[in-house]
């Protein structure tokens, strides 16, 4: 593809922010000179849940990151809530910082206060660990502290990136219950996860190699 045809292209993607639900219709990505995927809808409403599938490679952390912001699309349209968090492996906090403080300096930055803090970390189980700086956790401990980050934005829309990596059984079926609070309140979560998670899909959307995809409501 030539110069001229991508930028015509990239043209074409448009993004707008601020609705209540989130739609894709013919999203395209692309990362360097491949092609993830094209064409591909997506429609998600306040209360619902979407699971990403598929292996590795094929674009699943990128449409995350796609419509999260961090990335363009290459063409095709995407609608967007108001409010977004992306949970994936950056940690995002503070790693010197106890864990309440690192969330504190969160929560004055999104307009939280110390009771919104406390339910973050309570909906994680993390209570014993709130004085404990960061890079002393463990890997489970670490997503767990990620994962209360997202909890503590309230955000219309969770996009979950691999959210039970390194969670024992217990720590998912806790993940779980805070992923059904957040749905009964009128929040949408898309998740990718090689792992099963303890909530009902209302989408699911296995992303393959292209031509080959295949999307179940």
């Amino acid at each position: 593809m030539n110069q001229g045809a991508s930028t015509k292209m990239r043209e074409q993607g448009l993004r707008k922010q601020g609705g209540h639900n989130l739609r894709a219709e013919k999203l395209s990505c692309m990362r360097g000179d491949k092609l993830l995927f094209r064409d591909l809808n997506l429609a998600l409403m306040p209360g619902q849940a979407g699971l990403l599938t598929g292996p590795n490679g094929v674009g699943k952390s990128s449409l995350l990151r796609l419509i999260a912001g961090l990335l363009d699309p290459f063409s095709g349209s995407i609608n967007v809530p108001a409010s977004i968090a992306l949970c994936d492996d950056r940690m995002a906090l503070d790693e010197n910082m106890p864990l309440a403080s690192a969330l504190h300096f969160w929560a004055r930055m999104d307009g939280k206060n110390s009771g919104d803090v406390a339910n973050a970390i309570s909906a994680m189980g993390m209570e014993h660990l709130a004085e404990v700086p960061i890079r002393y956790f463990s890997t489970g401990q670490r997503q767990r502290a990620r994962l209360a980050r997202t909890f503590l934005t309230a955000a219309d829309l969770w996009l979950l990136d691999e959210p039970a990596n390194g969670l024992d059984s217990a720590s998912v079926e806790q993940l779980g219950k805070a992923l059904q609070t957040h749905l009964d309140g009128g929040g949408m979560i898309l998740a990718a996860s090689h792992i099963g998670l303890p909530i009902d899909f209302d989408v699911t959307l296995q992303l393959a190699a292209l031509e080959r995809m295949e999307t179940q409501s």
